[in-house]
């Protein structure tokens, strides 16, 4: 990232690797028959599991402070000596964080790009915004609403 590039450029690879992430192992495998004949393959970096820091806020605005630990894995492949792909999952799922990699060096291609996002993208988002709406009713449809009556002096 260059001091002259602008967020725009990267906001669709961060909303595609956003999707991603939101999405299953089960959801990622499914889509690997979609794909094609794929390039040649290159590990950069083959999936691998660490810790990261996960940091909070007092107050949600307040000062940060170190909220605990949680485990990553994250894998970058480069295919067929093109764009560099990375795939970080929180977890322990080597094959998730492979499978983010591809799909983020294909959709990379300007030539395999808009297809992946019609076919590959857009349905997984779909499904996950009907996912989040249906978690919302469902937690409003609990929703307790509390009162407090108020005594008149006697």
């Amino acid at each position: 990232m260059t001091k002259h590039s602008t967020h725009s450029e990267y906001a669709p690879r961060q909303a595609w690797l956003a999707v991603l992430a939101r999405a299953s192992l089960a959801e990622l495998e499914g889509l690997v028959p979609t794909l094609g004949e794929l390039p040649p393959l290159e590990q950069v970096r083959p999936p691998e599991i660490g810790m990261v820091m996960l940091r909070g806020r007092v107050g949600g605005t307040g000062d940060a402070f170190n909220f605990g630990e949680a485990s990553l894995t994250r894998c970058a492949l480069r295919v067929a000596g093109g764009p560099l792909g990375v795939g970080y999952t929180l977890g322990r799922d080597r094959r998730k964080a492979e499978l983010m990699a591809l799909l983020d060096a294909l959709l990379q291609d300007p030539a395999r790009q808009t297809r992946l996002q019609q076919e590959v993208i857009a349905p997984l988002a779909t499904r996950q915004a009907q996912q989040a709406t249906s978690a919302s009713r469902a937690a409003a449809s609990s929703k307790v609403e509390f009162f407090t009556m108020v005594r008149g002096e006697a």
